[in-house]
């Protein structure tokens, strides 16, 4: 740099250029060895993106032949990633252009990491989606993709790479484009996500159409892979949608000082504003917008501040403040799309945790709707998700949570599922529906039968048990730890005097729990015409089967059937 251009460098005009810039999130997605890890190298590498040090340090290493170097380790920094050549965890990458700042997110393409995946496309305004051109489109290719559309990722660039390998050909190109459009299109048929996806034939190792445009590929003239990232629409502005915002402390240091803290989810809130605090549904004014730098008039998201109310409300770490002529749904029951994380398949007997935004319930998969199937993208019925499935379940809360469809908010449609015996993380979900969803505001006139159905997710019904005291004693509590409200009388009983008064728990909404204490080794069920007969030894087993007779009677209500009978 000569003294005449230092002398005209300004690092408050440069500075300030770069604050201008906005940010754009992608992640990479594909089967193994696609080679993700060497296309965000290469793209690092030609943007000068990276130190000399860096390039020194991986010169004659890795996997390419002498004299060329493996952009792959530019990424892969875990000690296993470099010796067994694979993407592991998620390596986020920051770099920038004149254009806009980039934060990228290379994920794993082996099918055991699939949970690193969806991780790192939680977030993205993007997917670049890699398909070596010499093996065609795999089934973790759609799988990654079907990831992205559940998550709402709308851009998709799809990188058919390895092009040096297959001649340059455009034939391979155009076919690999015409099979993975159709598959891109039954996915955002599935999903309800629509996609627009761009095909741009690359070589990540050589350099074609990475940064700067090939010039081996004559038919090709279209745009390279860093001018698309360059040109495509961030995702939809999050201080332009409803003001949402999860506390997560409460600030109380002396009796003059009550304020709530959090970091805004989505939206704006200005002083003033009137909002309302869910589940309780009340209502107050923005007194105060308090930052460790002063108060201010207006705050949108992503700032984290602590907002003072106009009057005392009882509020608590879970809930959610949102705009009040903007309210989200609050409901004990919710439909959701779920990508299972963990190695014990889903057990529709045990007791979640799901965690969503700052708030922590207990909760049962009900039901499972269906499995995708993702060689064929259709659905099967399933009993069970296994690792790295993909299914659309219903879940029961034990408590009430406010929140968004995933469609609408990304931050509060979203939650995980934990097991409470590890506190490991055993699934990642998107909320698409909840059959007994109202809003903060409602509420008016009487409360309807179904209405409380759809709060306690079941309705009255009498559930008959013969067996042993034991197998009945935890029926009973499974229901109990579910929520359900219950009434436990002896089987005779329902035929004498006393039912009428029966009758009149079912109409209330209880279950009733009719039981005959036996010797024998099984457990009779019977609720309405459905009946089971299950071994009282195998605890999971009955506390399932007994949990699927009550859905299948219609007495407990399964996710989009709550107003039926």
């Amino acid at each position: 740099m000569s003294a005449a251009t230092l002398s005209s460098f300004s690092i408050h005009d440069f500075l300030r250029q770069e604050r201008e810039k906005d940010l754009f999130r992608f992640s990479t997605a594909g089967s193994v060895d696609d080679g993700k890890s060497t296309l965000i190298g290469r793209l690092l590498y030609d943007t000068r993106s990276v130190y000399e040090d860096q390039v020194r340090s991986i010169e004659g290493k890795g996997t390419t032949a002498p004299g060329q170097i493996d952009f792959a380790l530019l990424t892969d920094g875990l000690r296993a990633e470099r010796e067994q050549g694979i993407t592991i965890d998620v390596a986020h990458r920051y770099f920038s252009t004149a254009r806009r700042k980039f934060i990228i997110a290379d994920t794993p393409g082996h099918e055991q990491y699939t949970r690193n995946m969806a991780t790192g496309a939680s977030t993205a305004d993007a997917a670049v989606v890699l398909i070596d051109a010499s093996k065609g489109v795999l089934v973790q290719s759609r799988r990654h993709a079907y990831i992205a559309s559940l998550l709402r990722v709308r851009h998709v660039l799809v990188a058919v790479n390895k092009m040096d390998l297959v001649g340059y050909d455009e034939a391979v190109f155009l076919a690999i484009k015409r099979e993975f459009a159709d598959v891109l299109d039954r996915i955002a048929t599935d999903t309800r996500a629509p996609v627009e996806a761009t095909f741009v034939p690359v070589s990540a190792l050589i350099g074609d159409n990475i940064v700067h445009r090939s010039k081996v590929m004559p038919w090709y003239d279209g745009p390279s892979l860093l001018e698309l990232l360059e040109s495509l629409p961030a995702s939809e502005e999050t201080r332009a949608a409803h003001f949402r915002f999860p506390v997560q402390r409460v600030l109380r240091p002396d009796h003059t000082f009550r304020g709530f803290a959090g970091q805004i989810a989505a939206g704006t809130v200005r002083l003033g504003d009137v909002v309302t605090v869910l589940p309780s549904a009340r209502t107050a004014e923005i007194e105060r917008i308090v930052t460790w730098d002063g108060d201010l008039a207006e705050a949108h998201a992503p700032l984290s501040v602590t907002l003072v109310l106009n009057r005392e409300l009882d509020i608590s770490r879970g809930d959610l403040i949102v705009a009040a002529d903007e309210p989200a749904i609050v409901a004990k029951s919710v439909t959701a799309s779920l990508v299972w994380m963990d190695q014990r398949p889903l057990d529709l007997s045990r007791r979640y945790l799901l965690k969503h935004a700052s708030r922590t319930v207990p909760a049962f998969v009900t039901s499972i709707e269906h499995r995708a199937n993702i060689s064929t993208l259709t659905h099967e019925p399933a009993e069970t998700l296994e690792l790295n499935s993909i299914g659309v379940v219903n879940l029961s809360l034990l408590q009430a949570i406010a929140f968004d469809l995933y469609r609408e908010n990304r931050s509060t449609g979203a939650f995980i599922l934990i097991d409470p015996a590890t506190n490991g993380t055993v699934a990642a979900g998107m909320i698409t529906g909840a059959p007994d969803e109202r809003q903060a505001t409602d509420g008016l006139g009487p409360v309807t039968a179904e209405e409380r159905a759809a709060r306690r997710s079941h309705r009255g019904g009498v559930l008959e048990l013969i067996g042993s005291s034991d197998a009945i004693d935890l029926v009973e509590r499974s229901l109990f730890d579910l929520g359900a409200i219950t009434a436990r009388v002896e089987a005779a009983d329902a035929a004498d005097e006393r039912g009428a008064a029966i009758q009149f728990m079912i109409e209330a909404g209880l279950i009733v729990l009719s039981v005959k204490p036996t010797d024998e080794s099984t457990l009779e069920a019977r609720s309405g015409e459905h009946h089971i007969s299950a071994d009282a030894g195998d605890l999971h087993g009955l506390i399932s089967a007994v949990h699927q007779l009550l859905i299948r009677s219609g007495v407990v209500v399964s996710s989009g059937k709550a107003g039926s009978r």
